[in-house]
């Protein structure tokens, strides 16, 4: 830790010792406060278990390390005794994250700072080409105008996609809807551009559900969970991710939780993965679109017609029919993983968040009459609360190193 930014030592040895002692919790610390679980210094001292001077320290140097801000007049929290406490807030102006996502419908970029928050976002494209390294270049140089027009800082970069990413390799192994090759090296590729263009920081690639998950976990509708389950439909397919005693779950080579291919309709439509009925074919907005008699037109993504469809004439027979057909087919999902996994709770994100807003008792029954943890205690089952949560998922990736070990990232 800096010495110059350490107050001096009361009652706790001298402050070599204090500083020693506080630099192995300046990423826990950071972390806390990253995620809301810290708002004030005293919070801080509890969660970290150390002394108040120990504490404020570590606080000081987060600071000047341009990370977060301190209230220099402490004031009483609501409901609360003893002496007041300094509040800790994310500095406006630190450093920032670039993120980016790229999806059957386009791609986004955008600079996210600490606690989730999106700084800037560049305008999205809506044509992805068959070549990743094409896409790559065109969304990491719209990162990079960004970076540019706000002077932020970047401690890295994160890459979200539809694809299951292969570990170590970070190979996009499926990448089915967005006609690029299978097994494309999509994290060699996006840390290529990255280096290209200037861009400092490591740079990481996963994929976006899991992402999503840990975006909510940390910040959304999933956090407190220990075990929270993620199931989602973007613009097509479906996904899931698992946190796992409170860490993402991958597996042992990235692939874990595939959940769109659990099979929901045995005489259903035919899957990319040879199978039939599985929940990828089965409860996206293209299955939703053809459940309810409606052709997908070209003006916008499938996504979002399936979601207007549900919202604005939800009082027709054909449409109210669809809903409920891809309810059960998702509850039959989740009841079937509730079984396997038996998470605290679950989140959903997508066009399973409109289901879930359409008619939520229809599929919390579905999923506690067809598993058995849901019969003897309902898993609770919410929508996810994140704007573009793969995207801030993304991001977390490149913030990770820096939760880790704040002065070795920054240095």
């Amino acid at each position: 830790m800096n010495a110059k930014s350490a107050p001096r030592a009361v009652g706790e040895g001298t402050t070599r010792t204090r500083l020693d002692r506080g630099r192995g919790a300046l990423g826990p610390a950071l972390e806390l406060v990253h995620t809301g679980r810290a708002p004030t210094r005293a919070v801080l001292t509890a969660e970290l278990g150390v002394t108040r001077a120990t504490a404020g320290a570590v606080a000081a140097e987060l600071e000047a390390l341009g990370l977060i801000r301190v209230d220099a007049r402490p004031g009483a929290a609501a409901g609360s005794q003893g002496r007041p406490s300094h509040r800790l807030a994310l500095a406006d102006d630190g450093p920032v994250a670039l993120a980016a996502q790229v999806h059957a419908d386009g791609f986004r970029a955008a600079l996210v700072g600490l606690g989730g928050r999106i700084v800037a976002t560049a305008p999205g494209c809506e044509i992805v080409d068959a070549d990743p390294a094409k896409v790559l270049n065109s969304v990491v140089d719209a990162g990079a105008q960004l970076l540019r027009e706000t002077g932020r800082r970047c401690v890295g970069a994160g890459l979200a996609v539809p694809s299951a990413v292969a570990e170590p390799e970070g190979t996009a192994l499926n990448p089915l809807h967005l006609a690029w090759p299978a097994g494309a090296p999509v994290r060699d590729i996006f840390a290529e551009r990255i280096r290209a263009a200037g861009i400092t920081g490591p740079a990481f690639a996963a994929n976006d559900i899991n992402l999503a998950a840990l975006a909510e976990h940390r910040h959304g509708a999933g956090r407190g969970a220990r075990d929270l389950l993620c199931v989602a439909t973007g613009h097509r397919g479906v996904g899931g991710a698992l946190v796992l005693d409170g860490r993402l779950h991958t597996g042992s080579s990235g692939l874990a939780l595939e959940v769109g291919h659990l099979t929901v309709h045995p005489e259903g439509r035919p899957c990319h993965c040879g199978s039939r009925g599985c929940l990828d074919v089965e409860a996206d907005p293209l299955a939703f679109l053809t459940e309810a008699g409606r052709d997908p037109g070209p003006e916008v993504s499938l996504l979002q017609q399936a979601n207007d469809l549900i919202r604005n004439q939800y009082a027709d027979p054909a449409v109210r029919t669809a809903v409920e057909a891809l309810i059960d087919r998702l509850g039959l999902g989740l009841a079937g993983l509730v079984n396997i996994l038996n998470p605290d709770r679950i989140i959903l994100g997508g066009l399973h968040r409109t289901l879930l807003d359409a008619d939520p008792e229809r599929l919390r029954a579905v999923v506690a009459d067809r598993s058995l943890w849901g019969q003897s205690g309902v898993v609770p089952i919410l929508a996810c609360t994140l704007d573009h949560n793969s995207l801030v998922g993304a991001a977390e990736l490149a913030w990770q190193p820096v939760l880790d070990d704040p002065l070795a990232a920054l240095a």
